[in-house]
C-alpha cells in the first residue's frame, strides 16, 4: 500500500509547527526565568542588601557574638537596618531633592491651579510624593498653598500624601517587603489622600481655616533659573538637612524593631496584632497616633512586626497612622485650622486607614 503524499506532507507540516511553537515557548520561559532572576537579585542584593546582613553576621561571629541568640541577633538586626536604611535614605533624598528642585512652591501652585475637581486632588496627592519627608515639614507648605487661594480639599490631599507617601518610601518598602506590598502601600496612600481631600472639599469647610491664613497675601515670584550644578548643591544640602532630622527616628525605630524581632515572643504579637484579634487594626492606629516619626522610622518596626506574625493590613494601618496623624503634627496643624476642621480631618483619615487595614488583612494572601 502506497503512502499518501498529502498525508505525509500534512504530518510533516504539523510536526514542523509543533516543534516551532515548543521552541518559542522554551525561549519565552527562559526569558521569564532570566527576568525573575534579575528581579530577585535586585530585590535581595541591591535593595535588600542581604550581602550586608551576612557580612555583619560574620563580623559579629568573628568577635565572639552568637547571632543565633537574642543579644547577637539584636545587634545584627540593628546594625544591618541602620546601615542599609542610611545608605538608601541618603541616595533617595539626593535623587528626590534633585527632582524636587524642579517643583518649588510657586511652580507647584501653578500646576495645581490648572486642574479642577478630583483631578486637582490627584495632582496634589502626586506632588506630595516629591515633597518633605514628615508631616511637620509639610504643614508650612499646606499653609502657603491655602493662603495662595488653592481649594481647601486640594491642599488637604497634598497634606495627607506628603508624609504618608513618597518615592523614598516606595523604594525602601520594596527593599524589605517586596514590590507588591510597596506598590500597594503607595497606591492606597494616594487613594486616601484623594478621597480625604475630596470629602473635605464637599463639606465646604473653608470658614474653619484660621483668619491669618485666609488674609495672607501670597507673593507670586517666579523661581530663579537653576543650573544643574545649583540643583546638585541643593540636593546635597537637603541630604544633610533631612538626614540630621530623620536619623534619630531611624535609630529609635530600628531599636524598637530589634527588640520586637529578638525579645518579644511571637505569640504575643500574634495575639495582639494577628488574625485572632478583630480589633488589631484599631489598636495599631491608636498606638501609632501618639508616636512621631516619618516613614523611614516606622519601616523597621513594621518589618519586625510582620516577621512576628502581625497581619499586613494592621501593619499598613500602623505606618499610616504614625506618619499622618502623629500628635506633634496635629498640634502644628491646629495653629492653621479651627477645631472642627481639624477633627474632620482626623476622622476622615482614621476611618480611611482603618478600612484599608481590614481590607488588606482580608487580602493578605494575595501579597505575601
Amino acid at each position: 500500500m502506497k503512502a499518501n503524499p498529502k498525508g505525509t506532507a500534512f504530518h510533516n507540516m504539523l510536526q514542523f509547527y509543533i516543534y516551532k511553537y515548543v521552541a518559542i515557548l522554551i525561549r519565552r520561559f527562559s526569558k521569564l526565568e532570566i527576568l525573575e532572576s534579575i528581579g530577585t537579585f535586585l530585590q535581595n542584593q541591591v535593595l535588600g542588601m542581604k550581602w550586608l546582613n551576612k557580612l555583619i553576621g560574620d563580623l559579629l561571629s568573628f568577635f565572639g557574638l552568637d547571632i543565633e541568640k537574642r543579644l547577637g541577633g539584636s545587634m545584627q538586626f540593628f546594625l544591618y537596618d541602620v546601615i542599609k536604611i542610611t545608605i538608601l535614605l541618603c541616595t533617595l533624598i539626593f535623587i528626590i531633592s534633585f527632582i524636587q528642585s524642579y517643583f518649588p512652591p510657586e511652580r507647584s501652585k501653578k500646576i495645581m491651579g490648572r486642574f479642577h475637581g478630583v483631578w486637582a486632588n490627584i495632582i496634589a496627592a502626586l506632588l506630595g510624593t516629591v515633597t518633605p519627608f514628615c508631616s511637620c515639614s509639610s504643614i508650612p507648605l499646606f499653609m502657603g498653598f491655602t493662603s495662595a487661594g488653592l481649594p481647601l480639599g486640594v491642599t488637604f490631599s497634598f497634606l495627607i500624601s506628603s508624609p504618608m507617601v513618597d518615592l523614598g518610601s516606595l523604594v525602601l518598602l520594596m527593599s524589605i517587603f517586596g514590590a507588591k506590598v510597596a506598590i500597594v502601600y503607595v497606591v492606597v496612600g494616594l487613594i486616601i489622600a484623594v478621597v480625604g481631600g475630596t470629602l473635605i472639599e464637599k463639606l465646604h469647610m473653608e470658614k474653619y481655616v484660621e483668619e491669618f491664613i485666609l488674609e495672607a497675601h501670597s507673593i507670586d515670584i517666579d523661581s530663579p533659573s537653576l543650573t544643574k550644578k545649583d540643583r546638585v548643591v541643593f540636593a546635597k544640602e537637603q541630604v544633610i538637612s533631612t538626614f540630621k532630622k530623620v536619623f534619630p527616628y531611624i535609630l529609635v525605630g530600628v531599636g524598637i524593631g530589634a527588640v520586637i524581632h529578638n525579645w518579644i515572643p511571637e505569640s504575643w504579637v500574634e495575639t495582639v496584632l494577628g488574625s485572632n484579634n478583630p480589633f488589631g487594626v484599631v489598636l495599631a492606629v491608636l498606638i501609632g497616633v501618639p508616636m512621631y516619626a516619618d516613614i523611614f522610622g516606622t519601616i523597621p518596626v513594621a518589618e519586625a512586626l510582620l516577621g512576628k506574625g502581625a497581619q499586613l493590613g494592621t501593619i499598613l494601618a500602623f505606618m499610616m497612622a504614625v506618619t499622618t496623624l502623629s500628635l506633634p503634627s496635629m498640634i502644628m496643624l491646629r495653629k492653621a485650622v479651627k477645631p472642627k476642621l481639624l477633627g474632620t480631618f482626623i476622622v476622615i483619615c482614621t476611618v480611611g486607614i482603618i478600612i484599608v487595614g481590614y481590607l488588606f488583612n482580608a487580602l493578605q494572601f494575595l501579597f505575601i
